[in-house]
């Protein structure tokens, strides 16, 4: 009988540790902002493919040590790369860059999000 109480405290304990880790990773994700930052980054436009994914995968390796930022994409350009990130401050977008080595031109927080749907 003992087995059976003790068991079903840990499966308790267990649930409950699954439904507070949901809610403290949703309360996280609500509370992210959407930042632009611009890197300049001469000749950007000209990286292929391999030296585009080493890039990506530097930045995921970093970003695999942060909490409360994410990468959503970046668009390379002739000298610049614009990219956007979610996060809860822009601290941790430049501590990203710093530890990653990536330059920051600036970080700008977006306001507010329009396109055609807009307009219906």
């Amino acid at each position: 009988m003992k087995d059976v109480k003790a068991m079903a405290a840990i499966v308790m304990v267990m649930m409950f540790c699954s439904i507070s880790g949901q809610a403290q990773e949703a309360k996280t994700k609500q509370e992210l902002k959407t930042y632009l930052i611009e890197r300049d980054i001469p000749n950007a436009g000209q990286l292929n493919q391999e030296e585009l994914e080493g890039i990506s995968k530097k930045s995921c390796s970093v970003l695999e040590t942060m909490t409360d930022i994410e990468w959503v994409n970046s668009y390379v350009m002739d000298n610049k790369v614009y990219c956007l990130y979610r996060a809860t401050t822009p601290e941790l977008i430049n501590q990203h860059a710093k530890d990653a080595g990536f330059p920051v031109t600036s970080i700008m927080e977006i306001g507010s999000v329009i396109g055609p749907k807009t307009a219906n």
